[in-house]
């Protein structure tokens, strides 16, 4: 089935590493807050260089007010997933929520498959059109992805999100 424009737009942005990186700029500046609590952006560490990196990434699901789940857009060879997998200790920027400490975890495949039915059920149109755009950008069905459980290690409130 050929990608819809929308679909074939979205995916050449993904691929547009300024453009992707656009947030980044806003999330350290304390602007996070514009983009609310379904993106957020993860600091982690370089696994070669010990760089602190930074990518933002959509929200996939909260199970709990301390527990955040994200999906790797472009899959296990993601620079950000190949960082967390080496060093799980990251740092959460989500709406007014700014460097709250974390551990990233790799989810198991039946997990992520959970995670991506309750995200597709709650958001049917944003699921509808993020699917075809990561599609097409991938090239690699949306369900195979690796998703990541957040787990906050705050010693504030230990919550992520306010809602």
């Amino acid at each position: 089935m050929a990608a819809s424009t929308g679909a074939r737009l979205g995916a050449k942005m993904l691929r547009t590493r300024w453009l992707v990186r656009a947030p980044i700029r806003l999330y350290r500046a304390g602007f996070g807050f514009l983009f609310g609590s379904r993106m957020l952006m993860l600091s982690h560490t370089g696994r070669r260089s010990g760089a602190t990196r930074f990518v933002v990434l959509e929200v996939v699901d909260r199970p709990t007010p301390d527990q955040l789940i994200i999906v790797s857009g472009f899959g296990a060879d993601a620079q950000w997933y190949r960082n967390i997998q080496a060093d799980p200790h990251v740092r959460v920027w989500i709406g007014t929520r700014r460097g709250i400490p974390a551990i990233a975890t790799p989810m198991s495949s039946g997990e992520s498959a959970a995670a991506l039915a309750r995200y597709a059920e709650k958001h049917p149109v944003a699921w509808n059109r993020l699917r075809a755009t990561i599609e097409e950008a991938t090239r690699a069905p949306v369900d195979s992805l690796p998703m990541v459980h957040l787990q906050s290690l705050s010693d504030r409130d230990g919550h992520l999100a306010s809602g």
